[in-house]
């Protein structure tokens, strides 16, 4: 629920904040605040602290300064995001510098730049006002009123895409404001090559590669921003990667030999070219390529989890090629450093929900299944607070209960619920596919097993196959009593009536 721009949790979190300030008056006070409500910042946009780890995200937009990534735009803009960090963590008198340093690099670029500070004006009215410092406030929302009389038609584009780039960097959970915030800035600016950065890397991000088709959006939205930015590297690589799923080797190929020739010292081209690699099933290139990386960023989680990923795969290429058993000292080195890389990757991020998950797994798979237990209450917990890949959580559970700790009704309870989350997800599909092979597995055995056609049922009910789902029903109860499966039948019944 929102008031004006901001979100009904923004307006209890001002509410609490304590201003104390004996010379000012309490109607200066209510005028300020008021005026600051109507603001658009970082303070406003509902940004919540439990939605993130604060700690790792600086460090990330300290990566981000250390790289100079970001262009002319993006610097100023990412010491206006480490400002309000800072403030969050409690560091005023760093966000002040912060948001200030924002200022002056974007008034650096020329004259025509008001557009470009509402954002960093409208912070540092915030904080002074949170400091007591009501003077510098007012003058700031002054200065902010200065530029709606000189453009009064709002909402600016450079606004909109600053708080496109804000929700994309601050959790997953706000990427689908992200992507409404570009494609409203695109609206207003349909050539801005930020903008079409911006909404090319959420798309990436959000809509699934297996969903993919040649001109899927995702797709056709990277075309276009490599269109408008032929020097971005790390886009070619997002889009080789898609294109993989495509079967298009050769045009993949070709954008990743070019992003490694423009760019073959860049940490961020060369983690993704190595996701690609692995993708390609050249797990040892990749292992190479993102051990390089490290050299350059150590403290990136993202990249010691890809590297665990590539010793997972190496794990199963060796099991597969039917010579485990020569393999073994092998099989025992990946397997320690998948553990390595994971533990270093959920060091660096706790709260790492994937990383978490995975690792719990892998101990599983070493026969420590106490401490991978453990693991996965804690990814359990972790991915709850969050309210973020908890279906993700779940499948690994399920595998972890199924291979390792050999419990059938365990792993069918977390198929099933992981599978009722999203059954169009990856992590759903991979489910129905785990379920549908146990059930059929034990049919074979015993021709009149039940809850095997009950779990079917289940399966073809979550896949909207209903007339398939009321058979497997049907037959089920006619093999035993079970309540949940009669009202799933009635419910199909009425469904189709």
């Amino acid at each position: 629920m929102t008031v004006g721009n901001v979100n009904v949790s923004t307006l209890l979190w001002i509410e609490n904040m304590k201003v104390i300030s004996s010379s000012s008056s309490s109607a200066q006070n209510t005028n300020l605040k008021t005026r600051l409500l109507q603001l658009e910042c970082h303070f406003t946009w509902g940004l919540r602290k439990n939605d993130t780890d604060l700690t790792y995200l600086l460090k990330r937009l300290e990566e981000q300064l250390n790289l100079d990534l970001g262009g002319e735009t993006g610097v100023p803009r990412t010491y206006s995001y480490m400002g309000f960090v800072k403030f969050l963590l409690g560091s005023n008198t760093e966000a002040l510098h912060n948001f200030e340093r924002s200022v002056e690099l974007t008034k650096a670029h020329g004259n025509d730049c008001d557009k470009l500070l509402v954002v960093a004006y409208g912070d540092l009215a915030w904080l002074h006002y949170y400091m007591g410092h009501f003077t510098e406030c007012e003058s700031y929302l002054n200065k902010l009123s200065e530029i709606k009389e000189k453009y009064p038609i709002i909402p600016y584009a450079e606004v909109l895409g600053d708080k496109g780039w804000t929700f994309l960097k601050f959790s997953r959970r706000y990427y689908d404001m992200a992507k409404v915030c570009f494609s409203e800035a695109l609206k207003l600016d349909p050539d801005d090559s930020e903008w079409n950065t911006g909404l090319a890397i959420v798309l990436h991000r959000t809509e699934p590669t297996f969903q993919d088709t040649p001109n899927s959006n995702p797709i056709d939205q990277l075309r276009r921003a490599i269109d408008y930015n032929p020097d971005d590297d790390v886009l070619k690589v997002y889009l080789a990667i898609r294109l993989l799923g495509q079967k298009e080797y050769k045009e993949a190929e070709s954008l990743v030999e070019k992003a490694l020739e423009q760019s073959p010292e860049h940490p961020h081209v060369l983690r993704y070219v190595g996701k690609y690699f692995r993708g390609q099933g050249s797990v040892d290139r990749s292992i190479a390529l993102l051990t390089k990386t490290l050299e350059k960023v150590s403290s990136t989680a993202f990249i010691h989890h890809q590297l665990a990923l590539c010793f997972k795969k190496k794990i199963i290429n060796l099991k597969k090629s039917g010579r485990q058993h020569l393999e073994k000292e092998e099989i025992l080195h990946a397997q320690e450093q998948c553990i390595n890389h994971l533990e270093t990757a959920v060091e660096l991020n706790p709260c790492f929900v994937i990383a978490i998950s995975e690792l719990a797994l892998q101990y599983g798979e070493s026969g420590n299944v106490h401490k991978a237990e453990q693991t996965f209450q804690n990814a359990i917990e972790a991915a709850k607070k969050k309210r973020d890949n908890y279906h993700s959580v779940l499948l690994r559970y399920a595998e972890f209960q199924q291979y390792c700790m050999r419990c059938e009704p365990a792993a069918l309870k977390y198929f099933t619920e992981c599978l009722k989350i999203n059954p169009n997800s990856h992590e759903g599909k991979r489910c129905a596919e785990n379920l549908e092979k146990i059930a059929k597995r034990r049919i074979k055995n015993n021709p009149q097993d039940g809850e095997a056609f009950g779990i079917l049922g289940i399966v073809y009910k979550e896949k909207g196959e209903k007339q398939q789902a009321i058979e497997y029903f049907e037959k089920a109860l006619s093999y035993v009593d079970n309540e949940d499966y009669l009202c799933d039948l009635s419910e199909l019944r009425l469904s189709l009536q």
